[in-house]
């Protein structure tokens, strides 16, 4: 078998992994989508093993075992990858990556509508706005 076969295939899954990397929008889908991409190294290490193994009279099989280290980091990475994304569905309900941009605390809201004007900071409530003395001090000043 030619070279080029699993090259060629090689580099199809590794375009489909990207693609579904950059286009998808669940993390369980992302996932899934670098472990298409991981599987296409996998397929290219082994082929190259194959390859240079027949050209040279020692056979070391370092791709093969590349392989290995490639399919163990990659299983690690999906266990931890998908507990990480079943936590945060238990937390935040959605899988969505674009929801969950804004996962740090005190974070400002992305929509207009939801933040606070100069006009609404003076119509607050006295029990708001004396919350804090360096309000006080800096509405003094200002």
């Amino acid at each position: 078998m030619h070279l080029a076969y699993p090259a060629v295939l090689s580099a199809l899954l590794f375009c489909t992994g990207l693609y579904g990397v950059l286009a998808r929008r669940n993390a369980i889908l992302v996932l899934m989508s670098v472990e298409l991409m991981l599987n296409a190294v996998n397929l290219n290490l082994v082929a190259f093993d194959v390859w240079l193994s027949k050209a040279a009279e020692e056979t070391l099989h370092s791709g093969q075992a590349l392989t290995l280290f490639t399919i163990a980091i990659a299983a690690a990475e999906i266990g931890i990858g998908l507990a990480i994304v079943l936590a945060v569905h238990r937390n935040r309900g959605t899988a969505d990556i674009d929801k969950l941009r804004d996962t740090a605390e005190g974070h400002e809201p992305d929509d207009p509508d939801d933040t606070e004007s100069d006009t609404d900071s003076e119509a607050r409530p006295a029990d708001q706005a004396a919350g804090s003395g360096r309000t006080g001090k800096a509405e003094a000043t200002a």
